[in-house]
């Protein structure tokens, strides 16, 4: 038996809010379609998930968990498929580290994360690791492309109820800064593989000595392979330069990375900044720093709590507290909290965090706890033009509307690991000066860079079939919409050159090339801002990092968030991947969960995954009352959101449960009314008059104990039975569904 076919549906277990919502949500799921014969299971893909199942032999066995990861990345391959994936946690190390702690603290005898690994035991254990934190997740599962937007209910409510938006000053000192130079852009190379090879990966030194960085890197023909470095003296200097620009401008400093998803190379460009902002410190205590082990990779928050523990830690806090007062203001993540942009590489999540300050009207949130204008640091130029674009449309011509505003939909390439997603494993900080060239096993030469010490270089690649499936999504998509498409394609990016050596014969060829627009990111970005802010629509193709930022910059523009987007991913061999929005607040809902027993988390993404998941099984399998179900859920959402049934933001207000609550009653309705299967209608509409009967009895239910503590038994590996308890608190609504 394949492994889809151990269910109709897969929904994935993962991490934060997305997972106690899940607590509330699953069992109404299962009530529902197990009625009609339709089958839904989980699978552990939470970061808790990863870790136990990455060191089996040191767990019980009723301890060990099944490697669920790996068992999906084979599902994902068949024509069946039909996975349902809620947001995960990208972790980064600080978050590792507390995982780790966690499920150590429950009796879990897995290993300590080694930051600086000696012995053969600690090598090994970091390997694993590394293969768990970051984005370990969506290489696995996304072996299709992708096509993101927003629903047209989820838009037409935005246009009913707009969000908040920020007001534009055409004088306001916001900006964005980026290298420019010695950057991965401006050193990329790429060639494109006219055979299929194996290659390797080495550095010579100065003394001549060959270093093998990696070997045995099987690529097919026709595979766009890049390569390029970012120079750690370059980069150096210009967070130099930065901190006192924007000291002289008066202006909050902020650093705009993504150490989750570039999980090598971005918190070493973050460490290099907290080095930087902290510099006379570094100088005068790097001995002392050493022999703690200290890594500024962490952040303030792990450097401070090591400087805290050492014997002479009051001396230096006063002297970071001085120095700190002299430098510029740091963009705060909690100002009330004192938690500062440097503090923990993954708090500031550049798809998220600038799209938040383009949304205030350029406005960052300072240490005073008041909203200041703000140096937007971006340091490789690959992707900061986007935003330097976005800052610049909305100094001219003012905060988008949302009531009148059209929307960018996305086709995106990330199939089979395309771009910098496959970087990870070809990631290095280079110990030492010299030569790092990419050889292919017929001996040519595909790249070579001269590097420094302490350079980072990296290798990415992009294969045929998903660049020719991700071409022909494009077109699919411009003919069903009608919307002016555009390829985000830099003529001058060497990647972007090879890429246009498949784009442009293809749209010759299917007689579209004088109806596609082909433009550079910047100029791509002032031409979309253009469209939406006419009230028109357009279709941004782009590349694997930027289909990660465009689908929160515009949707956190468009309909206030970027959690309530549709995204299918037609998987290369014909199965269905469903997402259901990004998991960037997460946290923060968990927290107030914890403290107060309300959760804002809106599970609007998942009611459109499922959805579009029914309508495909409907097809797939032949089961036509699985279409009728996804095509009632949506009308559901669309009664649900007109109805103003969403969570709200504050503890004694409707959350999360309330939702599931509507949702439930609200799809129960809608099947009892449809015409297409009376034998269903009449099976859900027993249904549908007991949760309308029991409403005050259950909304009550639902409201008791709001504004007290929950104990969910853990952060990042709770207790199913006291998510179960804190999640379905209505005895009356539990016995309907169960």
């Amino acid at each position: 038996m394949s492994n889809s076919n151990l269910r109709d549906i897969i929904y994935t277990k993962t991490d934060e809010a997305p997972q106690l919502a899940s607590a509330s949500l699953l069992p109404i799921l299962q009530k529902f379609l197990g009625s009609q014969g339709i089958s839904i299971g989980t699978k552990d893909i939470s970061l808790a998930g990863r870790i136990l199942s990455a060191f089996p032999e040191r767990l019980s066995d009723d301890q060990k968990v099944a490697d669920d990861l790996a068992l999906l990345g084979g599902v994902v391959k068949e024509a069946s498929a039909n996975v349902i994936k809620l947001p995960n946690i990208s972790a980064s190390v600080p978050q590792l580290m507390e995982v780790i702690a966690e499920l150590q603290g429950k009796g879990y005898a897995i290993p300590d994360y080694p930051n600086d690994p000696q012995t053969d035991a600690e090598k090994e254990a970091r390997q694993r690791y590394d293969a768990v934190k970051g984005s370990a997740v969506n290489p696995v599962l996304r072996e299709g492309n992708s096509d993101r937007r927003a629903p047209s209910s989820v838009k037409a409510y935005a246009k009913a109820n707009p969000h908040r938006m920020g007001k534009w000053s055409a004088d306001s000192k916001t900006r964005v800064s980026t290298m420019g130079a010695n950057d991965f852009f401006s050193n990329e190379t790429s060639v494109t593989l006219s055979e299929a090879q194996t290659l390797k990966i080495e550095l010579t030194g100065a003394d001549g000595a060959v270093t093998t960085l990696k070997d045995g890197i099987a690529m097919p023909a026709g595979t766009i392979v890049d390569a390029t470095f970012m120079s750690a003296k370059a980069l150096k200097a210009f967070f130099h330069q930065q901190i006192e620009a924007t000291r002289a401008e008066g202006t909050l400093f902020s650093l705009h990375m993504k150490a989750t998803m570039m999980k090598v190379s971005d918190p070493i460009i973050f460490g290099h900044a907290v080095v930087a902002y902290l510099q006379p410190i570094f100088d005068t205590y790097a001995d002392d720093f050493a022999a703690a082990g200290i890594s500024p990779n962490a952040g303030f928050g792990t450097l401070f709590d090591a400087i805290d523990a050492m014997p002479n830690g009051a001396a230096i806090r006063a002297e970071i507290d001085a120095l700190l007062a002299e430098r510029p203001p740091l963009y705060m993540v909690n100002s009330d909290r004192g938690i500062t942009n440097l503090h923990v590489p993954s708090d500031v999540i550049i798809d998220a965090s600038m799209p938040a300050v383009i949304r205030a009207g350029g406005k960052g949130w300072g240490p005073d706890g008041e909203e200041d204008d703000t140096n937007c640091v971006i340091p490789d130029s690959s992707y900061a033009p986007v935003y330097d674009a976005s800052v610049e449309f909305c100094k001219a011509n003012g905060a988008l509307d949302p009531v009148s505003a059209g929307t960018v939909q996305n086709v995106g390439l990330m199939a089979q690991k395309a771009e910098e997603y496959g970087s990870h494993p070809t990631t290095f900080e280079l110990s030492q000066a010299g030569t790092v060239r990419v050889i292919a096993d017929n001996g040519d030469i595909l790249h070579s860079h001269a590097v420094e010490a302490g350079d980072i270089w990296r290798m990415a690649s992009a294969r045929r079939a998903p660049i020719e499936n991700w071409i022909q999504l494009a077109l699919d998509r411009m003919a069903t919409t009608g919307y002016e498409t555009i390829f985000w394609l830099d003529r001058n990016r060497a990647h972007d050159a090879e890429l246009l050596k498949y784009v442009e014969p293809a749209l010759a060829k299917a007689g579209v090339a004088d109806k596609v627009k082909i433009m550079a990111p910047r100029d791509a970005t002032t031409r979309s801002f253009e469209v939406i802010y006419q009230g028109d629509n357009t279709i941004a193709v782009t590349g694997n990092v930027l289909r990660d930022y465009l689908t929160d910059l515009f949707p956190i523009l468009e309909v206030g968030t970027s959690a309530k987007m549709l995204s299918v991913v037609g998987l290369m061999n014909g199965g269905g991947l469903f997402e259901t929005g990004a998991g960037g607040s997460a946290p923060k809902h968990v927290e107030q969960l914890v403290e107060e027993n309300h959760l804002r988390w809106d599970s609007l993404g998942e009611f459109c995954a499922l959805g579009e998941s029914l309508r495909f099984l409907g097809t797939a399998k032949g089961k036509p009352a699985a279409a009728i179900m996804g095509d009632a859920v949506d009308t559901a959402t669309e009664k649900l959101l007109s109805e103003g049934h969403s969570p709200k933001r504050k503890v004694g207000q409707p959350d999360n449960r309330h939702s599931h609550y509507w949702f439930a009653r609200f799809w129960a309705e809608a099947l009892a009314a449809q015409s297409q299967d009376a034998a269903l209608g009449a099976q859900f509409a027993p249904l549908a008059d007991a949760l309308a009967a029991n409403e005050d009895a259950i909304v009550s239910e639902l409201s008791q104990g709001r504004g007290a503590a929950v104990d969910l038994g853990g952060y990042y590996h709770t207790s199913e039975a006291l998510s179960a308890a804190v999640m379905r608190p209505s005895a009356t609504l539990n016995s309907l569904i169960d």
